[in-house]
């Protein structure tokens, strides 16, 4: 005899018998979710971007940045006398010898005149990141403004904006941006920055025109334009969104570029003039000093390739996180 609350052998549920319903919760992930994880995942990315976080607070935190002091206590101006002349002591922990001068304050050595480099080294890296930053900030709101146009409305726009992006395209930034800095060195770093991006847009503008010639075929941008959406809404509300992974991968891979183009201008004197400083600057000031005090030589080049490498790493997880063939995430 079959129990009522005992299902039958046969695999049929007997007609008294009441079977308790099993609760599945689905969780549905939305784009921007799935983009975070597997962006969090990566762990190059995260690696580099734990390294460029890391020297961004120590350049702006120690010596300060404008009326904001820092933690540091000299001053990247101050002219001082050689400690043991002039190399790094790797000692953050000052204190004082026989004859009363500090030993152990300057890990990153001192200059000819007695400059603390560490602080040097620092400021050369707040311009060289204010530079960079801007460099990637204007170039892809102008690469985009671009390409979005072109590729939206196509005709004589596209045909006029792709043509002068082919005539930049064949012109050589450092000599233009050489030029330029030779002319306008005495306007600052934020100056060149301007010039820069203005040079250097060209090549996210092709590639948001391609994005948009395929996105303005698909079903939602036709809806919308049939709904009587304006143009401006579905280039920025519709359109625009379905290719911000471009534009993100392309700004880091710019930034990056950005970092090796302005040292390899401060390095030939056409970049950031004295008194300001650079990472390249400080690299073409003490070439001379590379086979008798190196040191003046390998902190700039060791945080220009941090930077370098950092953005490129954080370039490639954003690259591999907006990638729509990276479906699977684990729960």
């Amino acid at each position: 005899m079959t129990s009522p609350l005992t299902p039958s052998p046969t695999g049929r549920t007997p007609p008294g018998m009441q079977v308790p319903e099993r609760e599945f919760t689905i969780t549905a992930r939305t784009q921007g979710q799935m983009v975070r994880r597997r962006f969090l995942r990566h762990r190059g990315a995260m690696l580099g971007f734990a390294a460029l976080m890391f020297v961004v607070l120590i350049s702006y935190t120690s010596i300060g940045f404008g009326p904001v002091p820092g933690w540091w206590g000299l001053d990247y101006t101050s002219t001082g006398v050689l400690v043991d002349e002039g190399n790094p002591s790797l000692d953050v922990i000052p204190y004082l010898d026989g004859d009363g001068l500090s030993v152990g304050k300057h890990p990153f050595g001192q200059d000819q005149i007695g400059r603390d480099y560490f602080a040097l080294t620092m400021r050369g890296t707040q311009i060289s990141l204010m530079v960079a930053f801007v460099i990637g900030i204007l170039s892809t709101v102008l690469g985009t403004l671009a390409g979005a146009i072109a590729g939206y409305f196509g005709g004589k726009s596209e045909a006029v904006i792709m043509r002068f992006t082919d005539l930049l395209l064949t012109i050589p930034v450092l000599i233009v941006a050489a030029v330029v800095g030779n002319a306008y060195g005495e306007s600052g770093p934020f100056f060149l920055a301007v010039v820069l991006s203005l040079l250097i847009w060209t090549s996210l503008a092709r590639l948001v025109r391609g994005e948009f010639l395929s996105l303005r075929e698909k079903e939602f941008v036709e809806a919308a334009r049939a709904m009587g959406a304006s143009s401006t809404r579905i280039i920025f509300r519709h359109m625009l969104p379905n290719a911000i992974g471009t534009i993100i991968v392309s700004a880091t891979l710019t930034i990056a570029a950005a970092i090796l183009i302005e040292a390899a201008l401060s390095f030939l004197g056409y970049g950031v003039r004295p008194p300001d400083t650079s990472l390249g600057l400080l690299i073409s000031t003490y070439q001379t000093a590379f086979s008798t005090r190196p040191w003046l030589f390998w902190w700039p080049g060791f945080f220009i390739i941090t930077i370098a490498l950092s953005v490129n790493f954080i370039g490639d997880g954003l690259r591999d996180a907006f990638d729509p063939r990276q479906t699977r995430v684990r729960a």
